[in-house]
């Protein structure tokens, strides 16, 4: 008897399953067939999705709801489309997209259509995630230029940090000796002092 299973993929923890879960029960895919990933889609060495493909046999039907649930690299989701029609000889359907469903036109001018579909779905999947990352770089950019601080406030400095700086520069201890005194590594009283040397010049402009 051909089986029927439903994978569902999100990307974090934080993010809700359910409407790819009331697509499955729609579709009539049991819950005990239905394996599910919360992680990125960036390759494919996911648990569920790996128990998945172990159990999909010959004739067997999966549902997926769109194709970047099934992943996000172009070459990956080609490959593991090949896998599970090619080699495990199970149907695919993706439920957003009628015409990617591998029940339907098996002739030679079907499988082409269907394949052309797949790789152009395949690749505005994979260049949608580098236009996200892009997006992000642009927005963290354009907040670090309008003064926004990112990472962990630094710590506040020692009070004999002044009289200690001004000793090190004029050659009077060594960053080691200066760092000790201040109780600070060596790396972050050279940059506290860095820093600091900085504002200071800011300031005479």
């Amino acid at each position: 008897m051909n089986r029927i299973y439903g994978y569902v993929r999100v990307s974090s923890r934080d993010q809700n399953e359910d409407r790819q879960m009331t697509a499955m029960s729609e579709m009539g895919v049991p819950k005990e067939n239905i394996f599910m990933d919360k992680q990125s889609g960036k390759d494919f060495q996911r648990p569920q999705y790996q128990r998945m493909l172990k159990r999909l046999g010959q004739n067997d039907l999966l549902y997926i709801k769109s194709i970047d649930r099934l992943g996000r690299n172009y070459e990956e989701i080609i490959e593991q489309w090949r896998i599970i029609s090619k080699v495990k000889h199970a149907d695919i359907v993706v439920m957003d997209m009628p015409l990617l469903d591998t029940r339907k036109g098996k002739d030679l001018m079907g499988t082409f259509l269907s394949d052309i579909v797949l790789q152009v779905l395949s690749f505005v999947a994979e260049n949608e995630r580098g236009n996200i990352r892009q997006r992000q770089a642009e927005g963290i950019a354009a907040a670090k230029a309008r003064g926004v601080k990112f990472g962990r406030p630094a710590m506040p400095l020692p009070d004999n940090f002044y009289e200690v700086y001004m000793r090190w520069k004029a050659g009077e201890m060594t960053n080691e000796r200066a760092a000790r005194e201040c109780g600070m590594p060596t790396a972050s009283f050279r940059y506290r002092a860095k820093m600091y040397q900085e504002t200071i010049l800011s300031a005479d402009l």
